[in-house]
């Protein structure tokens, strides 16, 4: 990471636990669908970059397929996950279950830490340099 990109340590790597019980409530608070007791979360297509693009839910009422980023990060949180760059380990311990996303990054996965960004624009960087940082060799022109 560049200095700029240090001070997003937090977004960098990120890690996000719930117990089931959390988890059912949640996915049905932010869903609005009734899956039960979730019992399992299972990746079923990633894009090119890794990022998660289909979620299936497996509850004891219902099991049902997530088919977009925004709509995964959505239903995993109270607001949105940081990114859908993640990967998802379940454990069971002492008869409880509980699940842990592990996830890199904050956003679209385009190549540009919106932090970062911020920093950088804070401590005078103008546009075109800020966009030049994340994008080498990138061109900018004006087309209007």
């Amino acid at each position: 990471l560049n200095d700029y990109d240090q001070e997003t340590n937090d977004f960098y790597r990120w890690k996000v636990e719930y117990d089931q019980a959390v988890l059912s409530e949640l996915v049905k608070k932010r869903t609005g669908i009734d899956f039960g007791t979730i019992t399992d979360l299972v990746p079923i297509q990633r894009g090119v970059s890794g990022r998660l693009i289909k979620l299936k839910i497996v509850g004891k009422k219902k099991t049902f397929i997530i088919g977009k980023e925004l709509e995964i990060r959505k239903a995993l949180s109270e607001s949105h996950l940081y990114s859908s760059a993640f990967v998802i380990q379940k454990e069971v311990k002492d008869g409880k279950v509980k699940f842990i996303l592990r996830g890199a990054g904050w956003g679209h996965g385009v190549g540009l830490c919106q932090i970062g960004a911020a920093m950088m624009s804070e401590k005078g960087y103008s546009y075109e340099q800020i966009l030049k940082h994340y994008y080498k060799d990138v061109k900018l022109e004006r087309k209007y």
